[in-house]
Protein backbone atom coordinates (compact mmCIF):
# COMPACT_ATOMS: atom_id res chain seq x y z
CA UNK A 1 0.00 0.00 0.00
CA UNK A 2 1.55 3.33 -1.01
CA UNK A 3 2.45 5.66 1.77
CA UNK A 4 -0.32 8.11 2.59
CA UNK A 5 0.86 11.69 2.65
CA UNK A 6 -0.92 14.78 3.82
CA UNK A 7 -3.29 14.64 0.84
CA UNK A 8 -4.68 11.23 1.81
CA UNK A 9 -5.22 12.41 5.39
CA UNK A 10 -6.98 15.56 4.13
CA UNK A 11 -9.31 13.56 1.91
CA UNK A 12 -10.05 11.13 4.74
CA UNK A 13 -10.84 14.02 7.11
CA UNK A 14 -13.02 15.66 4.47
CA UNK A 15 -14.98 12.45 3.99
CA UNK A 16 -15.30 12.05 7.74
CA UNK A 17 -16.58 15.62 8.15
CA UNK A 18 -19.00 15.18 5.26
CA UNK A 19 -20.27 11.95 6.75
CA UNK A 20 -20.81 13.66 10.13
CA UNK A 21 -22.63 16.56 8.47
CA UNK A 22 -24.89 14.14 6.60
CA UNK A 23 -25.59 12.19 9.78
CA UNK A 24 -26.31 15.43 11.65
CA UNK A 25 -28.57 16.59 8.82
CA UNK A 26 -30.40 13.26 8.76
CA UNK A 27 -30.71 13.37 12.55
CA UNK A 28 -32.12 16.91 12.33
CA UNK A 29 -34.65 15.85 9.70
CA UNK A 30 -35.56 12.77 11.70
CA UNK A 31 -36.01 14.77 14.90
CA UNK A 32 -38.03 17.34 13.01
CA UNK A 33 -40.28 14.55 11.77
CA UNK A 34 -40.70 13.31 15.32
CA UNK A 35 -41.65 16.78 16.51
CA UNK A 36 -44.09 17.19 13.63
CA UNK A 37 -45.63 13.75 14.20
CA UNK A 38 -45.85 14.45 17.92
CA UNK A 39 -47.57 17.79 17.28
CA UNK A 40 -50.04 16.13 14.90
CA UNK A 41 -50.70 13.34 17.41
CA UNK A 42 -51.32 15.82 20.25
CA UNK A 43 -53.68 17.82 18.03
CA UNK A 44 -55.52 14.64 17.02
CA UNK A 45 -55.81 13.50 20.64
CA UNK A 46 -56.97 16.96 21.75
CA UNK A 47 -59.61 17.00 19.01
CA UNK A 48 -60.98 13.77 20.50
CA UNK A 49 -60.54 14.72 24.15
CA UNK A 50 -61.87 18.29 24.39
CA UNK A 51 -65.51 17.51 23.41
CA UNK A 52 -65.55 14.71 26.01
CA UNK A 53 -64.00 17.08 28.58
CA UNK A 54 -66.68 19.68 27.82
CA UNK A 55 -69.39 17.02 28.13
CA UNK A 56 -68.04 15.77 31.47
CA UNK A 57 -67.81 19.35 32.78
CA UNK A 58 -71.39 20.19 31.80
CA UNK A 59 -72.70 16.87 33.08
CA UNK A 60 -70.73 17.48 36.27
CA UNK A 61 -72.24 20.96 36.52
CA UNK A 62 -75.76 19.51 36.39
CA UNK A 63 -74.86 17.00 39.10
CA UNK A 64 -73.21 19.74 41.16
CA UNK A 65 -76.30 21.95 40.91
CA UNK A 66 -78.47 19.02 42.07
CA UNK A 67 -76.31 18.32 45.10
CA UNK A 68 -76.02 22.03 45.89
CA UNK A 69 -79.80 22.11 46.12
CA UNK A 70 -79.76 19.47 48.86
CA UNK A 71 -76.72 21.03 50.53
CA UNK A 72 -78.03 24.61 50.57
CA UNK A 73 -81.42 23.63 51.97
CA UNK A 74 -79.76 21.48 54.65
CA UNK A 75 -77.50 24.35 55.66
CA UNK A 76 -80.48 26.73 55.67
CA UNK A 77 -82.18 24.49 58.26
CA UNK A 78 -78.86 24.11 60.16
CA UNK A 79 -78.72 20.36 59.55
CA UNK A 80 -75.25 18.90 60.08
CA UNK A 81 -73.70 17.85 56.74
CA UNK A 82 -70.81 15.43 57.14
CA UNK A 83 -69.73 15.20 53.50
CA UNK A 84 -70.43 16.94 50.19
CA UNK A 85 -69.15 14.72 47.35
CA UNK A 86 -69.11 15.05 43.57
CA UNK A 87 -68.59 11.83 41.64
CA UNK A 88 -68.69 8.21 42.69
CA UNK A 89 -66.12 5.56 43.52
CA UNK A 90 -62.64 6.09 45.01
CA UNK A 91 -61.78 9.42 46.61
CA UNK A 92 -59.37 11.58 44.59
CA UNK A 93 -58.95 14.37 47.11
CA UNK A 94 -60.88 16.30 49.72
CA UNK A 95 -60.65 19.28 52.01
CA UNK A 96 -62.46 20.86 54.93
CA UNK A 97 -61.52 20.83 58.61
CA UNK A 98 -64.89 21.83 60.06
CA UNK A 99 -68.01 19.67 60.23
CA UNK A 100 -68.32 19.24 56.42
CA UNK A 101 -65.74 17.52 54.23
CA UNK A 102 -65.76 18.35 50.51
CA UNK A 103 -64.72 15.41 48.34
CA UNK A 104 -64.08 14.77 44.64
CA UNK A 105 -64.39 11.12 43.57
CA UNK A 106 -62.99 9.33 40.54
CA UNK A 107 -66.12 8.63 38.47
CA UNK A 108 -67.79 11.86 37.24
CA UNK A 109 -71.31 10.43 37.50
CA UNK A 110 -73.44 11.20 40.51
CA UNK A 111 -72.77 12.83 43.85
CA UNK A 112 -73.95 12.81 47.43
CA UNK A 113 -74.71 14.98 50.44
CA UNK A 114 -74.25 12.88 53.56
CA UNK A 115 -76.14 14.35 56.52
CA UNK A 116 -75.82 13.35 60.15
CA UNK A 117 -78.42 10.75 61.12
CA UNK A 118 -79.73 10.43 57.58
CA UNK A 119 -79.98 6.65 57.74
CA UNK A 120 -80.32 6.06 61.49
CA UNK A 121 -81.34 8.11 64.51
CA UNK A 122 -78.65 9.84 66.57
CA UNK A 123 -78.68 12.02 69.66
CA UNK A 124 -77.54 15.05 67.66
CA UNK A 125 -80.39 17.64 67.56
CA UNK A 126 -79.02 18.83 64.21
CA UNK A 127 -79.33 15.42 62.57
CA UNK A 128 -81.51 14.92 59.51
CA UNK A 129 -83.99 12.57 61.18
CA UNK A 130 -84.38 14.97 64.12
CA UNK A 131 -85.95 17.58 61.81
CA UNK A 132 -89.65 18.02 61.17
CA UNK A 133 -91.07 16.14 58.20
CA UNK A 134 -91.66 19.27 56.09
CA UNK A 135 -88.03 20.34 56.49
CA UNK A 136 -86.79 16.91 55.42
CA UNK A 137 -89.20 17.04 52.48
CA UNK A 138 -87.77 20.38 51.28
CA UNK A 139 -84.18 19.15 51.66
CA UNK A 140 -84.90 16.09 49.52
CA UNK A 141 -86.98 18.05 47.00
CA UNK A 142 -84.42 20.84 46.58
CA UNK A 143 -82.01 18.83 44.38
CA UNK A 144 -84.56 18.06 41.67
CA UNK A 145 -86.01 21.57 41.98
CA UNK A 146 -82.64 23.16 41.20
CA UNK A 147 -82.23 20.92 38.13
CA UNK A 148 -85.67 21.95 36.89
CA UNK A 149 -84.81 25.62 37.46
CA UNK A 150 -81.50 25.19 35.61
CA UNK A 151 -83.41 23.73 32.68
CA UNK A 152 -85.86 26.63 32.81
CA UNK A 153 -82.99 29.15 32.85
CA UNK A 154 -81.29 27.51 29.86
CA UNK A 155 -84.63 27.54 28.02
CA UNK A 156 -84.94 31.27 28.72
CA UNK A 157 -81.39 31.83 27.40
CA UNK A 158 -82.24 29.90 24.22
CA UNK A 159 -85.40 31.94 23.64
CA UNK A 160 -83.60 35.24 24.28
CA UNK A 161 -81.13 34.30 21.50
CA UNK A 162 -83.94 33.72 18.99
CA UNK A 163 -85.92 36.23 17.00
CA UNK A 164 -89.05 34.12 17.25
CA UNK A 165 -90.56 30.96 18.69
CA UNK A 166 -92.87 28.38 17.12
CA UNK A 167 -96.43 28.68 18.38
CA UNK A 168 -99.20 26.04 18.39
CA UNK A 169 -101.02 27.70 15.47
CA UNK A 170 -101.04 25.99 12.06
CA UNK A 171 -99.38 28.07 9.35
CA UNK A 172 -99.10 26.62 5.86
CA UNK A 173 -99.22 23.06 4.44
CA UNK A 174 -97.05 20.94 2.24
CA UNK A 175 -98.42 20.30 -1.24
CA UNK A 176 -101.14 17.66 -1.13
CA UNK A 177 -100.97 17.44 2.69
CA UNK A 178 -103.24 14.63 3.99
CA UNK A 179 -103.85 16.60 7.21
CA UNK A 180 -105.38 19.44 5.21
CA UNK A 181 -107.59 17.01 3.30
CA UNK A 182 -108.69 15.59 6.69
CA UNK A 183 -110.01 18.98 7.80
CA UNK A 184 -107.09 20.76 9.52
CA UNK A 185 -107.07 24.45 8.53
CA UNK A 186 -104.57 27.26 8.58
CA UNK A 187 -105.05 29.35 11.72
CA UNK A 188 -106.16 26.38 13.84
CA UNK A 189 -104.58 26.54 17.29
CA UNK A 190 -103.79 22.97 18.41
CA UNK A 191 -104.85 22.42 22.02
CA UNK A 192 -104.82 18.62 22.34
CA UNK A 193 -103.24 15.67 20.51
CA UNK A 194 -104.66 12.22 21.21
CA UNK A 195 -106.22 13.56 24.41
CA UNK A 196 -103.02 15.15 25.76
CA UNK A 197 -102.82 18.90 26.32
CA UNK A 198 -100.45 20.82 24.06
CA UNK A 199 -98.43 23.41 26.00
CA UNK A 200 -95.94 24.39 23.30
CA UNK A 201 -94.69 23.51 19.83
CA UNK A 202 -92.46 20.84 21.44
CA UNK A 203 -95.64 18.93 22.30
CA UNK A 204 -96.84 19.17 18.71
CA UNK A 205 -93.66 17.59 17.33
CA UNK A 206 -93.29 15.00 20.10
CA UNK A 207 -96.91 13.86 20.48
CA UNK A 208 -97.28 13.44 16.72
CA UNK A 209 -94.06 11.39 16.65
CA UNK A 210 -95.53 8.99 19.26
CA UNK A 211 -98.54 8.10 17.12
CA UNK A 212 -98.32 4.63 15.63
CA UNK A 213 -100.99 4.48 12.92
CA UNK A 214 -101.03 7.96 11.36
CA UNK A 215 -104.59 8.75 12.46
CA UNK A 216 -104.58 11.42 15.17
CA UNK A 217 -107.34 12.87 17.33
CA UNK A 218 -106.82 16.62 17.37
CA UNK A 219 -108.59 19.29 19.36
CA UNK A 220 -108.12 22.77 17.93
CA UNK A 221 -109.40 26.23 18.70
CA UNK A 222 -110.97 27.66 15.56
CA UNK A 223 -112.68 31.04 15.59
CA UNK A 224 -112.89 31.04 19.39
CA UNK A 225 -114.58 27.62 19.57
CA UNK A 226 -113.14 24.16 20.23
CA UNK A 227 -113.29 21.75 17.31
CA UNK A 228 -112.44 18.05 17.37
CA UNK A 229 -110.87 16.47 14.29
CA UNK A 230 -109.64 13.05 13.24
CA UNK A 231 -106.64 13.86 11.08
CA UNK A 232 -104.68 11.49 8.86
CA UNK A 233 -100.96 11.81 8.14
CA UNK A 234 -98.51 10.01 5.89
CA UNK A 235 -96.08 7.65 7.64
CA UNK A 236 -92.37 7.34 6.95
CA UNK A 237 -89.54 5.24 8.37
CA UNK A 238 -87.37 7.06 10.91
CA UNK A 239 -83.74 6.54 11.93
CA UNK A 240 -84.63 3.73 14.36
CA UNK A 241 -86.37 1.74 11.65
CA UNK A 242 -89.86 2.45 12.98
CA UNK A 243 -92.63 4.23 11.09
CA UNK A 244 -93.57 7.70 12.30
CA UNK A 245 -95.81 10.54 11.19
CA UNK A 246 -94.60 12.85 8.47
CA UNK A 247 -95.66 16.30 9.70
CA UNK A 248 -97.04 18.08 6.66
CA UNK A 249 -97.93 21.47 8.14
CA UNK A 250 -95.97 24.38 9.53
CA UNK A 251 -96.44 26.43 12.68
CA UNK A 252 -96.75 30.17 13.00
CA UNK A 253 -93.67 31.88 14.44
CA UNK A 254 -94.34 34.45 17.17
CA UNK A 255 -91.90 37.27 17.75
CA UNK A 256 -89.92 36.97 20.96
CA UNK A 257 -90.21 39.92 23.35
CA UNK A 258 -88.56 40.37 26.76
CA UNK A 259 -91.90 40.02 28.55
CA UNK A 260 -92.83 36.65 27.04
CA UNK A 261 -89.42 34.93 27.28
CA UNK A 262 -90.26 33.55 30.72
CA UNK A 263 -93.76 32.55 29.59
CA UNK A 264 -92.46 30.44 26.72
CA UNK A 265 -89.53 29.16 28.79
CA UNK A 266 -92.00 27.80 31.37
CA UNK A 267 -94.29 26.29 28.72
CA UNK A 268 -91.44 24.59 26.86
CA UNK A 269 -89.91 23.34 30.13
CA UNK A 270 -93.26 21.79 31.06
CA UNK A 271 -93.38 20.17 27.61
CA UNK A 272 -89.87 18.73 28.04
CA UNK A 273 -90.67 17.44 31.56
CA UNK A 274 -93.73 15.62 30.26
CA UNK A 275 -91.73 14.37 27.28
CA UNK A 276 -89.34 12.68 29.73
CA UNK A 277 -92.26 11.11 31.60
CA UNK A 278 -93.98 9.87 28.43
CA UNK A 279 -90.69 8.48 27.13
CA UNK A 280 -90.37 6.46 30.34
CA UNK A 281 -93.89 5.09 29.79
CA UNK A 282 -92.98 4.20 26.22
CA UNK A 283 -89.92 2.39 27.53
CA UNK A 284 -91.95 0.50 30.11
CA UNK A 285 -94.49 -0.59 27.47
CA UNK A 286 -91.75 -1.83 25.14
CA UNK A 287 -92.11 0.88 22.52
CA UNK A 288 -88.40 1.68 22.84
CA UNK A 289 -85.62 -0.88 22.71
CA UNK A 290 -82.73 -1.00 25.19
CA UNK A 291 -80.40 0.32 22.49
CA UNK A 292 -82.59 3.44 22.19
CA UNK A 293 -81.79 4.41 25.78
CA UNK A 294 -78.70 6.24 27.03
CA UNK A 295 -76.94 6.07 30.38
CA UNK A 296 -74.19 8.41 31.64
CA UNK A 297 -71.71 7.20 28.98
CA UNK A 298 -74.24 7.70 26.21
CA UNK A 299 -75.22 11.13 27.54
CA UNK A 300 -71.58 12.26 27.67
CA UNK A 301 -71.12 10.98 24.09
CA UNK A 302 -74.18 12.87 22.85
CA UNK A 303 -73.08 16.11 24.57
CA UNK A 304 -69.54 15.76 23.18
CA UNK A 305 -70.93 15.22 19.66
CA UNK A 306 -73.02 18.39 19.99
CA UNK A 307 -70.01 20.32 21.31
CA UNK A 308 -67.93 19.12 18.37
CA UNK A 309 -70.68 20.12 15.94
CA UNK A 310 -70.84 23.59 17.51
CA UNK A 311 -67.04 23.95 17.20
CA UNK A 312 -67.11 22.90 13.55
CA UNK A 313 -69.99 25.29 12.86
CA UNK A 314 -68.00 28.10 14.51
CA UNK A 315 -65.57 27.87 11.59
CA UNK A 316 -68.45 28.52 9.19
CA UNK A 317 -69.77 31.31 11.42
CA UNK A 318 -73.14 33.04 11.16
CA UNK A 319 -76.37 31.08 11.37
CA UNK A 320 -74.71 27.64 11.25
CA UNK A 321 -72.86 28.28 14.51
CA UNK A 322 -75.89 29.86 16.16
CA UNK A 323 -78.08 26.89 15.26
CA UNK A 324 -75.48 24.40 16.55
CA UNK A 325 -75.11 26.39 19.78
CA UNK A 326 -78.88 26.48 20.30
CA UNK A 327 -79.06 22.71 19.73
CA UNK A 328 -76.29 22.23 22.29
CA UNK A 329 -78.05 24.42 24.85
CA UNK A 330 -81.37 22.67 24.25
CA UNK A 331 -79.68 19.32 24.88
CA UNK A 332 -78.35 20.62 28.20
CA UNK A 333 -81.81 21.91 29.16
CA UNK A 334 -83.30 18.54 28.22
CA UNK A 335 -80.75 16.64 30.36
CA UNK A 336 -81.16 19.02 33.31
CA UNK A 337 -84.95 18.67 33.28
CA UNK A 338 -84.54 14.93 32.73
CA UNK A 339 -82.40 14.64 35.89
CA UNK A 340 -84.98 16.66 37.83
CA UNK A 341 -87.93 14.56 36.66
CA UNK A 342 -86.12 11.24 37.13
CA UNK A 343 -85.17 12.10 40.71
CA UNK A 344 -88.79 12.89 41.56
CA UNK A 345 -90.09 9.51 40.38
CA UNK A 346 -91.32 7.37 43.32
CA UNK A 347 -88.51 4.85 42.85
CA UNK A 348 -86.72 3.46 45.93
CA UNK A 349 -83.21 4.91 46.46
CA UNK A 350 -84.07 8.03 44.44
CA UNK A 351 -85.23 11.29 46.00
CA UNK A 352 -88.76 10.59 44.79
CA UNK A 353 -88.89 7.27 46.64
CA UNK A 354 -87.75 8.91 49.86
CA UNK A 355 -90.25 11.74 49.34
CA UNK A 356 -93.01 9.13 49.02
CA UNK A 357 -92.14 7.72 52.45
CA UNK A 358 -92.18 11.25 53.86
CA UNK A 359 -95.59 11.98 52.33
CA UNK A 360 -96.97 8.80 53.97
CA UNK A 361 -95.41 9.93 57.26
CA UNK A 362 -97.01 13.39 56.99
CA UNK A 363 -100.42 11.93 56.13
CA UNK A 364 -100.52 9.37 58.96
CA UNK A 365 -98.39 11.47 61.35
CA UNK A 366 -96.26 8.46 62.05
CA UNK A 367 -92.86 7.62 60.51
CA UNK A 368 -92.41 4.35 58.66
CA UNK A 369 -89.98 2.03 60.50
CA UNK A 370 -86.47 3.08 59.42
CA UNK A 371 -85.28 -0.50 59.15
CA UNK A 372 -88.03 -1.28 56.62
CA UNK A 373 -87.33 1.92 54.68
CA UNK A 374 -83.59 1.13 54.64
CA UNK A 375 -84.30 -2.32 53.21
CA UNK A 376 -86.55 -0.89 50.50
CA UNK A 377 -84.01 1.76 49.48
CA UNK A 378 -81.18 -0.78 49.65
CA UNK A 379 -82.95 -3.16 47.26
CA UNK A 380 -83.91 -0.22 45.05
CA UNK A 381 -80.31 0.99 44.92
CA UNK A 382 -79.09 -2.49 44.00
CA UNK A 383 -81.62 -2.75 41.17
CA UNK A 384 -80.82 0.78 40.02
CA UNK A 385 -77.08 0.06 39.90
CA UNK A 386 -77.76 -3.15 37.99
CA UNK A 387 -79.94 -1.24 35.53
CA UNK A 388 -77.23 1.43 35.11
CA UNK A 389 -74.67 -1.32 34.49
CA UNK A 390 -76.84 -2.81 31.73
CA UNK A 391 -77.42 0.62 30.16
CA UNK A 392 -73.71 1.48 30.37
CA UNK A 393 -72.85 -1.83 28.68
CA UNK A 394 -75.37 -0.98 25.95
CA UNK A 395 -73.74 2.46 25.56
CA UNK A 396 -70.30 0.88 25.18
CA UNK A 397 -71.58 -1.63 22.60
CA UNK A 398 -73.21 1.20 20.66
CA UNK A 399 -69.96 3.19 20.75
CA UNK A 400 -67.94 0.22 19.50
CA UNK A 401 -70.45 -0.37 16.72
CA UNK A 402 -70.38 3.32 15.82
CA UNK A 403 -74.05 3.93 16.55
CA UNK A 404 -73.26 6.79 18.97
Amino acid sequence: MPPCGWRCVDIANARLNTSRQLRNYQLSIHMGGVRLTLAISIAAIWAKVWPIAVAVLFFGFLILSHELGHFSMAKLFKIRVNEFAIGMGPKLFGFGKKETKYVLRALPFGGSVLMEGEEEATEDPRSFLAQKAWKRFLVLFAGAFVNLMCGLLIMAIILSMQAGVYSKTVHGFAEGAPSRVSGLMEGDKITKINGKTVFSSIDVFFLLSRDADGTVDLEVRRGGAKTKLKVRFSMEENTTGNASIQQDFGLFVEKIQPLNVIKYAVLESVSVARMVWLSLLDMATGKFRLSDMSGPIGVVTIISDQAKEAQQSAQEGGEAFKEALLNFLFLLALISINIGVMNLLPIPALDGGRLLFLIVEMIFRKPIPKKFEAWVHGIGLLLLLLFMLVISFSDIVSLVQGKR
